[in-house]
C-alpha cells in the first residue's frame, strides 16, 4: 500500500512516515498544502495523512478540492485536540477519520489500517486466503500455519494482492502502489517478486492473467482456469 503524509512540522511528518514504513507501507511526505494537493492530484494512493494546518494551502481546502476532482482515497485528518469545528469540517469536505493532537502513534497506525481495509472490503486485520493469512497489525504472513518469512517489497506486493484478492490487478496499478515516490520503478521487478513469493509461499494464491497482470485467490476454482 501506498500512502502520502501532509504535515507541515518536519519531525512530526518523519516520525509518522517513518511509523508507517516500518508497518510495511510506502510512504511519500509532502510539508504544505500546495505540494500535497500536487501529489494528491497526480500519484495513486491508497490513503492519505492530512493535517489541517498547512501553509501555502490549508487541508479542508486541500480535501475539498480533491473530493471536487474525484479523487476518492481515504483521508485520515490530523486535528489540534481543543479545535472540534475542524472535525465537523473534516467531515462535511470528505474526510474518512480523524486523529486530534497531540495522538499516540499506535492510534495513527491502527486507523489507518481500518481505513484500509474498509476501502477494500475486508472487516478485520487478518485477509485469508485459502491457506494464506496476513496478519496487517503484525505485518505477519501464515501458511497453513507456518510462518512466511518476506522482504518489505515481497510483503506490500502480496498485502496489496490479498487486500483486491478476486480482481485481477496490473503490473502498472502494483507499482503505482507498492513503491514510494523516489523509487526507482521497474516493472520487470514485479515478475521477480511474484515468483519468490510463490516460491516462498509453496501455495496456488497468485495466479498470472495473461495479457492482464495478476490475482489472488482463495482456490482454484477462483481462477477461472488462469494460471
Amino acid at each position: 500500500m501506498r500512502l502520502l503524509v501532509i504535515e507541515d512540522d518536519k519531525d512530526l511528518n518523519r516520525q509518522i512516515a517513518q511509523a508507517l514504513e516500518q508497518s510495511g507501507y510506502a510512504v511519500d511526505r509532502a510539508f504544505d498544502g500546495e505540494e500535497g494537493h500536487f501529489l494528491g492530484e497526480t500519484e495513486t494512493y491508497d490513503a492519505v495523512v492530512l493535517d489541517v494546518g498547512l501553509p501555502k494551502k490549508d487541508g479542508i481546502t486541500v480535501l475539498e478540492q480533491w473530493r471536487a476532482n474525484g479523487r476518492v482515497m481515504p483521508v485520515l485528518i490530523l486535528t489540534a485536540r481543543d479545535r472540534w469545528s475542524e472535525k465537523v469540517q473534516g467531515f462535511d469536505a470528505g474526510a474518512d477519520d480523524y486523529v486530534a493532537k497531540p495522538f499516540h502513534m499506535e492510534e495513527v497506525l491502527a486507523r489507518m489500517r481500518a481505513l484500509l481495509r474498509r476501502a477494500a472490503g475486508h472487516a478485520t486485520n487478518e485477509i485469508v486466503c485459502g491457506p494464506v493469512r496476513l496478519d496487517t497489525k503484525a505485518g505477519r504472513v501464515v501458511v497453513d500455519g507456518a510462518p512466511v518469512k518476506l522482504t518489505s517489497h515481497e510483503y506490500r506486493l502480496l498485502a496489496y494482492l490479498m487486500h483486491h484478492s478476486g480482481r485481477v490487478v496490473s503490473r502498472s496499478e502494483i507499482i503505482e502502489h507498492i513503491y514510494d515516490q523516489d523509487f526507482d520503478r521497474d516493472s520487470n521487478t514485479i515478475e521477480v517478486f511474484v515468483g519468490r513469493l510463490r516460491k516462498k509461499l509453496g501455495v496456488e494464491l497468485i495466479h498470472t492473467i495473461r495479457g492482464l497482470g495478476y490475482m489472488a485467490v482463495s482456490g482454484p476454482e477462483d481462477a477461472g482456469g488462469k494460471r
